[in-house]
Parts: structure tokens; sequence; C-alpha cells
């Protein structure tokens, strides 16, 4: 049974529908700047607090009780794939994520295997479920996962990097191999995505956070069509949003997959991006995060400028990357009320 939504301004708008003001959620709200959450993260390990139901739910929560954010976000991590395919994952605070045994040749690919998603990753299906009963219908929730080309990087490479040369070099001396895995992690993803909206989620974004590393024509080889596949397995079901960061050369590419949204980041103007995506795709974005770090007056003043550069409908404010730990809680809030309180017809 579907659960009334209280709050649906991000599904209208995803639908392209009229909608009284603008909605607004921040990436990666759920965490590292809000002293609620440095305290669990001070008693329980990273994973802990993915793989245990009740904390998920808990910090998912946080962000919509503390921010008055127009929607959840899954409290989990894009790894959780590697790891339910085999591959050990650290995450090593203030380092960040270090996978000890990187995949360099085909051989390697016999370690990685094909999970039944059902068995590795059903906390996340469970964490969902618990979330959906807490939220009680107030606002919708958002579950994710990597586009395949993201998790390759972090597969191969074994740490996060700049560049990801070692990830990029691997596409490029084994094409083969870099595809056979690519389809590996695109199968697994789905199956994974399935679950997620069986559990509950009302909205879906896949994050292609390295997406920008790629020219058009590689982006197009060794992600876009692997984050195809995965619009069109779900699309049905829920609104999609797809952000690959630095990818904006292939919002027109990217609009064409039937996604819903279309995340941006604040290298691209909102005007351009719409030019590019067309008018049948709604945009997320694009503040900076490190703008939420200003002073409250023009954080307000920017936040407005977006908005108004964006224009009515179609638009989900959000940030062009996720919320940085050190940004004051007051300063979030600032940039939520903001767009909260504005009106079109208000100029």
């Amino acid at each position: 049974m579907q659960q009334e939504i209280k709050n649906d301004l991000i599904l209208r708008t995803l639908r392209g529908e009229a909608t009284e003001r603008t909605p607004v959620w921040m990436m990666r709200q759920a965490g590292r700047y809000l002293p609620e959450y440095i305290q669990l993260r001070e008693k329980y390990s990273f994973f802990e607090r993915c793989q245990n139901p009740e904390l998920a739910c808990e910090i998912t929560l946080q962000p919509v009780d503390i921010v008055g954010v127009d929607a959840a976000i899954l409290f989990s991590d894009i790894l959780v794939v590697p790891q339910a395919m085999g591959m050990e994952v650290q995450l090593v605070e203030k380092l960040g994520p270090l996978l000890p045994q990187p995949i360099k040749n085909q051989a390697d690919l016999q370690r990685v295997r094909m999970p039944d998603v059902n068995e590795t990753l059903n906390y996340v299906f469970e964490a969902i479920k618990l979330i959906k009963q807490e939220l009680n219908g107030r606002v919708p929730l958002i579950g994710f996962a990597g586009a395949p080309w993201t998790l390759l990087c972090y597969m191969v490479q074994g740490k996060g990097s700049k560049t990801f040369d070692e990830a990029k070099a691997f596409c490029y001396q084994q094409p083969e191999t870099a595809h056979a895995l690519l389809q590996m992690i695109t199968d697994t993803t789905i199956a994974y995505l399935k679950g997620q909206v069986a559990a509950g989620a009302d909205v879906l974004q896949v994050f292609d956070s390295w997406g920008g590393l790629l020219s058009k024509h590689d982006f197009e080889e060794f992600s876009l069509r692997y984050i195809r596949q995965i619009v069109a397995a779900l699309k049905e079901s829920v609104p999609v949003i797809v952000f690959a960061k630095g990818a904006w050369g292939s919002l027109a590419e990217m609009a064409a997959t039937g996604a819903a949204g279309l995340g941006i980041d604040w290298c691209i103007e909102p005007q351009v991006a719409r030019r590019l995506a067309g008018d049948q795709v709604t945009l997320q974005g694009n503040f900076d995060p490190a703008k939420l770090l200003a002073p409250v007056s023009r954080i307000e003043k920017e936040t407005k400028e977006m908005l108004r550069a964006f224009g009515p409908g179609r638009h989900i404010a959000n940030l062009g990357h996720g919320i940085l730990p050190n940004v004051p809680v007051d300063h979030a809030k600032a940039f939520v009320n903001t767009v909260k309180e504005f009106r079109f017809e208000d100029l």
C-alpha cells in the first residue's frame, strides 16, 4: 500500500507539475555537519552506522527534523555495492575509502561476485522500511546508488583520488575487462535499486561523482551507457535523478535517458544547463557548498539569485555537491529557509 505523502513538492516537481514553491534538500544532508550525527560517529564505526537499520534511520531523519528539508535521503554509502560484490572496503575517518585489494586485471575479476542483494544488502532495505514508518508520510524518501563508472574508479584505484588516472588507464588498456566489470556493477546496482523501491524509496538518485573526469566520448562509453540501463530499468517505478558532477557537456544525452531529474554543479549557469537539457526534465542544484561558509546575509542573497536564475517550475534547489563538514547548522538552515520562503510572484 502506497503511503500518502503530505509534502510531495519534490515528486510533483519531478513530474513537471506546477508547485507553490521550489522544493529543497541537500546532498550529504544526513551526516557530518550535524552535532547530533557527530555524537553517533563517536560511538559507532562508519559501516556500523550504515548496517544498523535503527542508526541509519535515526541519521536519515536528523536533517528533516533539524534543518526542515523537503526530502529525506537514505543514510548509506555508494561503496556498499562493491562490498556486496565481495570486495573489502574500509572507511578511514578523515582519509576516506580504502579498498586494499583493488582490481588490476582480468584474473582479479574472479574475486568479484554477482551478489544476491536480498542477502548482502538486506540491512539497507530494512533501514528504508523503518525510515518510511518513522517519516509517516511527512516527506518523500530518496534512495540512491553510485554510478558504475564511479564505483569502478574506487574498485580499480583502491582509494580516493582527484584524477583517478589508474582507473582511467585500466579502461584504456583493458577495455574488455573494464566493460565486463562495469556490466557486473550495473546488474548489481539495478537489483539493489529495485530492492530499495520495493522497500519504499519514493525517488532514486544515481551519483556519478567522477563522471566529469572523462571526455564526452569516454563518458558515453564508460559511464552513460550503463547509467542508461539503470534509468531504463527503474524509471517506470519511481522518478530517477542522475547527478554526474562535471559532465554537463552530456546534459542533452542524460536528459534523453528518461531520467526525471538531472543534478548540476555550480560550474554551469542554470540558463545554459536548461538550454542543453531541454524543458522536459527537472534540474537540481546548484549552490556551491563552500558558499554555505559565507555570512548568512550573503547565503540568503545568493540563494535568491540562484532561484531567479532557474526560474519557476522544474527546479529542485540543492547544492552542487555534498555539504561540507565544517558548515554551521544555522547556515544550512538559512539556505533551506530562504528557498522555502521565496515566491516568484513576490518579484
